[in-house]
């Protein structure tokens, strides 16, 4: 909890608050020091501190994410509920998807904590409204602006998934009901914090899917990506979603996400001879004695290598600038050498010249990582390169040398490593960039924010694009699981409907068709909505029954999150995640929202005339 709290004295939020570069840096410095380990989790329990008005959650990750990241109709909203009496209406919105993204069946739900962190520290500065003053028409009253100092999110209530699970379309990810006018303002907000977040997290789910539990995958996406907020989001959503690192520095650092990076082809091509090293020592591992002359050590083993029967055939003269470079960074980096071998022929020069190297590590106590593929025909080059590391070993009793990791990313997407899946290669991990990070098979997920319901009455949005229509009312939401343990369907129901119970017979609908339906047993029974935000203010509007799950509950930190999405994606039924025609998971509604849902149709429908 101590993480992601300050005092209310501000020194978080008014630092945050501050203008230009250095409230920028102010605010994420104030994160990084409030974050231990992946801590990313905590949020306050308003309903049960004495002192909830003096603490505050920490600000978003991202200073731009503040009250005035909103589209201006919002804004022009906010003053006509206000000018019309209708700003403490008591609204529900439901914040949903229509679509599974990618072709797919499902979707990992991302995003939830920044949406928290903004909501907590929602408010309008003096700066935020004389600026609002100036683009807002000349017409509005002084009164309003007024108003807007003293709003915040006190009287909100969200209700959601938590982070990390699996989500479905039509089913609300995030509930968030309180006076309309604040509701209303933070409709583009929530739906900018969580549509990529959601997005790039299923995107980096699908590529561990079919990469395997096994192998290694590292997010290199940050010079790709759309600008540097989207590239530190990628990183800790394609953390989320199941890659294992990332070359992103700056989102290893805010979230202790371990990173990774060797070198590069300028690094390789900047050296000439090997007479570019000057100092070449280097000491054993264990201290023992120290070799005064690395590079005639590595050039000794390429010798024996060029003279051996059983790789003489393979190489015979290799690129010397490479080697001066492989032996350069290997005397840089003794205990973590991994060699980029494709700059100029990756079977005739790059992987000798790699062995030659890992070869004179191994005489002196170290193990070399392994080597990059950057370009080629990777399935071929990585069983090639295995082969010749075997050798390798056996030729010169080098244990450990045909165990090196082979990393290979070359644009690599799904498709790749379906490919390579096929053609058996010897790839231990990959480095995905561009089509992870820009979600090129999809960019955006389409994510809604919808007035569900006023006052207690229930609102519907009608269209003739079934997709579009929705869901009227507040609504509950279960998961039913079938006798293997796997989800069968999620049942949206109204408040007053009675909760399924484990072993009765309930008839599922689909929201919009009368012939599709079907009777469910239950082996386990699972409320998919909690409460992660309530403002200590916040009330039901009289005759509703409060939830039983409405208590706050605390965010989970990020490792935590990472391996729920595990455990969510795993707990699917196969034909539900495959990636060729995947089955659709069901969406189902109670009789009663059925009928009412057809009700209300009929009521707020035109009724057409025929002349």
């Amino acid at each position: 909890m101590d993480g992601i709290l300050s005092n209310g004295n501000g020194s978080v939020e008014g630092r945050a608050r501050k203008q230009g570069p250095t409230g920028e840096l102010a605010a994420v410095e104030s994160l990084a020091d409030g974050l231990t380990g992946a801590r990313l989790g905590g949020a306050l329990d308003h309903a049960d501190s004495a002192d909830a008005e003096e603490r505050r959650v920490l600000p978003p990750t991202d200073p731009m994410v503040t009250s005035l990241l909103t589209d201006m109709y919002q804004l022009t909203m906010a003053y006509a509920y206000w000018k019309a009496q209708k700003h403490n209406d008591h609204a529900v919105f439901d914040l949903l998807f229509r679509k599974n993204p990618f072709g797919g069946e499902y979707t990992l739900f991302a995003g939830l904590e920044e949406c928290v962190r903004f909501v907590a520290n929602f408010r309008f500065s003096p700066a935020d409204v004389q600026y609002l003053r100036t683009i807002m028409p000349p017409s509005c009253e002084d009164a309003f602006f007024d108003y807007l100092l003293t709003v915040d999110c006190s009287c909100i209530r969200i209700m959601a998934l938590p982070e990390g699970y699996v989500a479905f379309p039509r089913v609300p990810l995030m509930r968030v009901e309180g006076p309309l006018l604040v509701a209303q303002l933070l409709e583009t907000t929530l739906l900018v914090l969580v549509n990529y977040a959601s997005l790039v997290a299923t995107n980096a789910a699908r590529h561990r899917q079919v990469a395997g539990p096994k192998k290694m995958l590292f997010e290199f996406g940050l010079r790709r990506a759309q600008g540097p907020d989207g590239a530190v989001s990628a990183s800790r959503y394609c953390f989320m979603g199941g890659f294992d690192a990332t070359s992103n520095v700056e989102a290893g650092r805010i979230f202790s996400i371990p990173v990774k990076g060797t070198h590069s082809h300028a690094f390789v091509s900047s050296f000439l001879t090997l007479d570019e090293i000057k100092e070449r020592s280097l000491p054993a591992a264990d201290g023992s004695h120290v070799c005064r002359d690395f590079v005639a050590l590595v050039l000794s083993f390429l010798h024996r290598m060029q003279e051996s029967e059983k790789l003489r055939d393979l190489f015979a003269e290799t690129n010397q600038s490479e080697l001066a470079a492989f032996v350069s960074y290997a005397l840089a980096f003794p205990t973590h050498f991994q060699a980029l071998v494709d700059t100029y022929d990756v079977l005739r020069s790059g992987v000798p010249n790699y062995c030659a190297v890992a070869l004179a590590l191994h005489q002196l106590g170290y193990r070399a990582l392994g080597i990059r593929l950057d370009s080629g025909d990777l399935a071929y080059l990585s069983q090639q390169a295995r082969l010749f590391l075997r050798q390798c070993e056996a030729l010169f009793q080098a244990e450990g040398l045909s165990a090196a990791v082979i990393t290979a990313s070359s644009d690599i997407n799904e498709a790749t490593l379906e490919a390579l899946n096929k053609q058996g290669h010897e790839i231990d991990a990959f480095g995905i960039g561009t089509h992870l990070v820009t979600c090129v098979k999809q960019p955006a997920l389409g994510c809604v924010y919808k007035l569900v319901e006023i006052n207690g009455q229930p609102r519907i949005k009608l269209s003739q694009d079934f997709d579009k229509v929705t869901i009227p009312g507040k609504k509950s939401c279960y998961r039913l699981y079938g006798r293997e343990g796997y989800p069968l369907v999620d049942l949206l129901m109204m408040p007053s409907d009675l909760q399924p119970q484990v072993g009765e017979r309930i008839l599922c609908r689909h929201p919009f068709s009368q012939s599709k339906r079907a009777f469910v047993v239950p082996h386990r029974v699972e409320p998919l909505y909690r409460c992660f935000w309530r403002g200590r203010q916040f009330t039901l509007p009289e005759g509703q029954v409060e939830e039983e799950s409405a208590g706050v509950e605390r965010l989970p930190t990020l490792v935590e999150v990472r391996e729920r999405c595990r455990e969510q994606i795993t707990g699917l039924r196969p034909d539900h995640i495959r990636g060729l025609n995947p089955t659709p998971y069901k969406i189902s509604v109670t009789d009663r929202l059925y009928n009412f849902i057809q009700d209300l149709w009929m009521t707020e429908a035109p009724v057409g005339q025929l002349v």
